[in-house]
């Protein structure tokens, strides 16, 4: 173990991944322990929303990239990137990044890092690490091999209102009343509440033993996947979920089908559910010394969070992570040069009965529950076909019913900007031989400010013939979907207006 240093409050304090689900939750839990915070970001206006944003410094970059003065009076960073099935080469693009970070902060003189990791066993039951526990070790190594001294976590499922595995277990139960599952469902599995690896992301600061080490952390309670679903259907009210495990059910046929049915992407379900049949449990428990405090127990982390799920207080979701690896600094249908391209476009107007506060409040509400003012069974059908082509499909729905942030997935678009009052545009994320865009600009009517003029603008950029043919075969139905949406959307902004519902911005 290399000897550390404490970092204590008061010190500045880098956070990478602060967009990510972890990242966006420590922020908050630093600044409360009294910790100055910078966030490295590549897209700042993902945290404008964020309720301490005004609190911290924020600094666009990659960790990819330039980090050049990015490190600068740092005493301590937070490595909480992970690219799991953003890209084909996400192994590799990961080690590299942690690389990257640790030579810029060991050029400024960083005093801690601290990873977040995986638990796992090489050769447990038998079995080598699957490529996504294999890919954490590894970044642990590649960061751990300079002058700083890292502190590692490692862990399990992580139980908590929005993260990825959370999610693929609550859809798996709430779906399926009875699941033919491959033989990974009697692994045993150590989870741990969120609450408490936060906790132990913050504390490991103030204690200098934790520098150097490795740390396993862990819940209460070892249980089999088994278990744990069926605990999951008795915190939800459901009936008792029959679980039968099968031999033959390929790690590629289990991706397929938890991609299906959950409202995860098969290029995510594919490395978790390969991860499933690795035993991950605590077998040094030297954090428990390290940092002592109390564990929140499964049943009760399940409980949590799925009051937070029902009340709608899910801060952070795992649904805001980027897919298929495009970067916010790709073209957008608003740059000079987007004009060299082929662009199909399905354009709309309608005046509407109602100021712009009331209009942009009914467009960002649109999706999740509350669907999308036309044509719902369209939407559906095409949400099952992305989930079959491995897209995120409509299962995502909204991270919030109300508030939406820069960032934040809805069904399977992703929001990229947004101007209060004044515009809304989402990125579409379905599986398309193209890229495609969705936006809603809204002015004042000339004269009568408790009127508006809205814009509706379908944008599509083919690639190659299919993307054309794809086009003309949609093309119909846009002709049916688009107006009734706009028109979907007229209406009820009239109707906020006329209730005289207060708007949300």
């Amino acid at each position: 173990m290399t000897a550390g240093t404490r970092v204590g409050p008061g010190a500045l304090v880098l956070v990478t991944g602060a967009t990510g689900y972890i990242g966006g939750r420590l922020v908050g839990e630093l600044l409360a322990a009294g910790y100055r915070v910078r966030c490295l970001v590549r897209t700042p206006a993902k945290l404008d929303a964020a309720p301490w944003r005004t609190d911290v410094e924020i600094v666009a970059g990659d960790v990819e990239g330039d980090l050049s003065g990015v490190f600068t009076d740092v005493a301590a960073a937070y490595y909480l990137v992970h690219g799991i099935g953003s890209a084909a080469d996400w192994v590799e693009r990961d080690r590299r990044a942690a690389a990257n970070v640790r030579d810029a902060a060991a050029a400024a003189g960083v005093a801690r890092i601290v990873y977040l990791g995986g638990l796992g066993d090489e050769g447990s039951a038998g079995r080598a690490l699957s490529a996504h526990l294999a890919s954490r070790h590894d970044v642990g190594r590649e960061l751990a091999a300079g002058p700083v001294p890292v502190t590692e976590l490692r862990a399990a499922v992580i139980i908590g209102s929005g993260s990825a595995s959370f999610e693929m277990l609550r859809y798996l139960v709430e779906v399926l009343p009875v699941m033919v599952t491959p033989r990974w469902v009697d692994t045993r599995c150590q989870p741990i509440a969120v609450r408490d690896v936060l906790r132990y992301l913050v504390q490991v600061l103030e204690v200098p033993d934790t520098a150097g080490a490795i740390l396993e952390i862990g819940g209460p309670d070892v249980l089999t996947y088994r278990r744990m679903m069926e605990i999951y259907a008795e915190e939800a009210g459901l009936r008792r979920r029959l679980v039968i495990p099968v031999p033959v059910l390929s790690p590629r046929l289990s991706s397929w089908w938890v991609g299906l049915v959950t409202p995860l992407p098969r290029s995510l379900a594919r490395p978790l559910v390969d991860s499933l049949v690795n035993e991950v449990v605590v077998h040094d428990d030297r954090i428990l010394r390290l940092c002592p405090g109390p564990l929140l127990p499964y049943r009760s982390a399940v409980r949590l969070a799925l009051g937070r799920i029902r009340a709608g207080e899910v801060t952070t979701s795992w649904a805001g992570a980027e897919l298929g690896g495009r970067s916010h600094a790709d073209p957008m249908p608003t740059d000079p040069n987007w004009s060299g391209g082929t662009v199909r476009t399905d354009r709309r107007s309608t005046t509407v009965a109602a100021p712009p506060e009331d209009v942009y409040a009914v467009i960002t509400g649109i999706g999740g529950a509350t669907g999308w003012y036309t044509g719902e069974w369209l939407w559906s059908l095409r949400g099952v076909l992305d989930k079959l082509a491995g897209g995120p499909g409509m299962r995502r729905g909204r991270r919030d019913p109300v508030d939406l942030r820069v960032g934040d997935a809805l069904d399977f678009w992703r929001v990229e900007a947004l101007e209060p009052r004044r515009r809304v545009r989402l990125r579409a994320e379905m599986r398309l031989p193209g890229d495609a865009w969705l936006e809603w600009r809204i002015d004042p009517a000339p004269g009568d400010p408790s009127r508006s003029v809205v814009h509706q603008l379908a944008r599509f950029h083919p690639r190659g013939l299919l993307g054309r043919v794809y086009w003309l075969a949609v093309a119909p139905f846009h002709r049916f979907v688009f107006p009734g949406m706009l028109g979907g959307i007229a209406v009820e902004a009239e109707r906020r207006a006329r209730a005289g519902r207060p708007a949300t911005a």
